[in-house]
Formats: C-alpha cells, sequence, structure tokens
C-alpha cells in the first residue's frame, strides 16, 4: 500500500501531546491523518488532516470513526474496546489489538498475564472492591505496607497509593483494585520495544526513571540507565519477552524495578509512545514516534542507539497556579547547551498537569543530568491569573 501523498488515512484515537507528536511525523511523511478527541482545545487539533470530536469511551463514536481510516492506532488506552474489536472483524487494522488493549486496560488482568507468561513481577492481591482489604489485613490474608492500585483508569500518579496503615485507605475509591507488594526497588526502568506486523522487532536502550516524590509522576527520564551491563541486559531482554507474549504491532514500553538484589520485576506496560521515550526525538536516530509510525504501517523499523546522552525534564503546573499558562524563565532555559523545550500547547495549566517537556542532550551523561537539574530550578509553568 502507498501511505505516503496517497489516499490511505491513518486513524488517532486521542488528541494530547503523544498524538500531536506523533503527528510531527506523519507531517513529515505526508501520510494522512484522522483525529478524535473529546475536547477542542486538544493539542493535535492543530496538526491534523481531520479533526473529530467524540467521546473515546462511546461505542459509536469510536466505531463510526474508526470505519473511515484504513489503520487505527491509539494515543491512550481509555478507548472503547469492543468498538475496537468490531472494527478488525470488518477488516480495519487496529494496533495495537483489542485483545492487547483490553488485558492491559485492567491492571488485575494485567498482572495476571504475567504470571501466565512466566514474566517476574511483584506479587500481589486482586479484590473486586477496596473495601474487602480491611477484611484480607485484619485476618492475615494480606500484610501492610502494599501498593494499592485502582485496576482501571489510573494514569500519571492517579489510582495509585502507598498504604503503610489500614488508614490510608480511607477516601480511597470503592473499585476493582490490586494490592501490590511494596517492591524495595533501587532504580525505576523502562525499556521501549518496536514490532512491525511482518514481526521484525527492535528495542531502544534501557532508561533510568526520576519520580516526584508527591505527585509520583516522572520527573526525569536519563537515557542510558546508568546501571550494571548485566542488569541492562535482563531488563532488555525481559522488556523483548514481553512484547513476544503479547505479539503487539507498534510500540511497547515496559516500565520495571530493579531490586536491591538487581532482579527485574515488570511493574506495567503501556502499548504506545510513552513518557520514558520523550528523548529520543533529539537523542535517538529514530524517535519513538516515528518508529511507532513505521510499526503499524509495516515499515522497516529504524535505528534504535543514541547519538549521545539524553535526559528528558517534564514540565508539569507548579502548584498553587491554576489558569492561563505562563512558561517563566523559557528564554533563560533556552540559552543552555543542548536544551530544547517541547510545548504541548494547553493553554490552561494546573498542579501536576503536564504542559510539555525539556530535552537534554550531551555527549556526557553526567552534564545532561546537571543540565536536567538547572532547567528544573529555572523554569516555571504558571498562570497569569
Amino acid at each position: 500500500m502507498n501511505y505516503f501523498s496517497s489516499n490511505f488515512k491513518l486513524g488517532i484515537l486521542g488528541g494530547g501531546q503523544l498524538g500531536k507528536m506523533l503527528l510531527y511525523n506523519t507531517r513529515k511523511f505526508d501520510i494522512y491523518t484522522c483525529v478524535l478527541e473529546a475536547s477542542q482545545e486538544a493539542p493535535c487539533k492543530i496538526a491534523c488532516n481531520e479533526f473529530h470530536l467524540g467521546d473515546l469511551m462511546d461505542y459509536k463514536a469510536v466505531y463510526n470513526f474508526g470505519k473511515q481510516v484504513d489503520v487505527l492506532t491509539i494515543e491512550i488506552e481509555n478507548v472503547n474496546v469492543d468498538a475496537l474489536e468490531a472494527l478488525e472483524k470488518e477488516g480495519v487494522k487496529v494496533y495495537p489489538a483489542s485483545k492487547t488493549l483490553r488485558t492491559i486496560q485492567n491492571k488485575a488482568s494485567q498482572k495476571l498475564f504475567y504470571i501466565d507468561n512466566d514474566l517476574p513481577t511483584a506479587p500481589f492481591s486482586r479484590f473486586a472492591y477496596t473495601s474487602e482489604i480491611k477484611d484480607a489485613v485484619n485476618h492475615g490474608g494480606l500484610t501492610l505496607p502494599f501498593v494499592w492500585k485502582s485496576a482501571q483508569f489510573g494514569y500519571d500518579g492517579q489510582g495509585v497509593k502507598i498504604v503503610k496503615t489500614l488508614q490510608d485507605l480511607k477516601g480511597l475509591p470503592n473499585v476493582e483494585c490490586i494490592a501490590e507488594t511494596l517492591v524495595p526497588f533501587k532504580n525505576e526502568l523502562a525499556v521501549i520495544v518496536a514490532r512491525n506486523a511482518s514481526g521484525d522487532t527492535k528495542s531502544y536502550p534501557v532508561v533510568e526513571m526520576e519520580f516526584h516524590p508527591e505527585a509520583n509522576q516522572v520527573e526525569y527520564v536519563i537515557c542510558p540507565a546508568r546501571v550494571p551491563e548485566d542488569v541492562a541486559k535482563k531488563a532488555k531482554d525481559i522488556a523483548l519477552k514481553t512484547s513476544k507474549a503479547f505479539n503487539h504491532v507498534g510500540l511497547l514500553a515496559v516500565e520495571m524495578f530493579q531490586t536491591q538484589d538487581d532482579d527485574i520485576l515488570i511493574n506495567e506496560v503501556a502499548p504506545r509512545p510513552h513518557n520514558s521515550g520523550h528523548q529520543t526525538i533529539e537523542a535517538s536516530y529514530t524517535s519513538q514516534f516515528e518508529q511507532h509510525v513505521r510499526a503499524i504501517l509495516d515499515l522497516p523499523l529504524g535505528r534504535t542507539d543514541s547519538k549521545a546522552g539524553g535526559v528528558m525534564v517534564n514540565l508539569v503546573g507548579a502548584e498553587g497556579y491554576t489558569g492561563n499558562v505562563v512558561y517563566k524563565n523559557i528564554e533563560t532555559i533556552m540559552e543552555m547547551a543542548g536544551v530544547t523545550p517541547h510545548i504541548y500547547g494547553k493553554k490552561q495549566t494546573r498542579p501536576f498537569r503536564k504542559m510539555g517537556h525539556v530535552t537534554i542532550v550531551n555527549e556526557d551523561l553526567n552534564e545532561a543530568r546537571r543540565v536536567a537539574e538547572a532547567v528544573k530550578n529555572t523554569i516555571e509553568v504558571i498562570s497569569s491569573s
């Protein structure tokens, strides 16, 4: 099929920043794109060929949109899977597949998938409702502390809480959930695997993630991870095995814990471009977004090695500010060597909302990390009101 400067239509479910960065590459290749999103203010709106307004969880909206395109992909997991399944049966190519999405959308199902496929993950218990956890603790079936995770609709630190005492359960939604053993880890690592429909597979270097202690959001992504070679190999091998188990097409970001004993445990996966791969835009030969396009269209995969060390800093809304966004001191960080800001196009800021990211590229990874700290301490995402 001719994808370039043709009548071919690529559909994207979701109009956020991941979709916007995906569109950098469809524009580069002159691939016609259609986006479905519920918000008129979506970052994708300015860059796609067609913008469709609709609820991603609504069966009719997703199904009717999917009937108008040749290949359908996602930039967010929370979409109507029943509609995707129907579209697949009618010949629309959907990547990732509805079966993969159905498993990944539910953290309990995702964890059971790891067990069934002999993939290492932290021990867990599954509950139909959060209210059942107290009895499990009181009767010895569950030991404190643990990590409570909502089975569905958690993202960017939402739907996750470390429970040290029964008091910590107060205020949590009474929903299907898991209670996961609290892993005493050294590092949080991630590997992005790309696979096309022909089965060709490539993986990016292992990255190290540093999290904000309050928001539980990624604050820095460091590539390559500062871990021993044997640990990096183990992480990459597990990511590749996970990819093979899902038999996915597109990108699969595999987030992992490096334990105190240097074991690797899978935390969770995302079947799409991911926050842990943003530095690839400047630091890699092929960005994760271009690679996703190549993979879902069954094109040859690009090089995944890095040109230089890369560190990504997330730009999130500062605490205490809500309203029209202002990027204070952005000119100052742009004076720093190797610094590239990406602004997502969200007009309204609020505390901890992802508003952009900054990539720092340097041959010396330690220097890149130092500059990243300077960037973090300089730029402020505030509001004008």
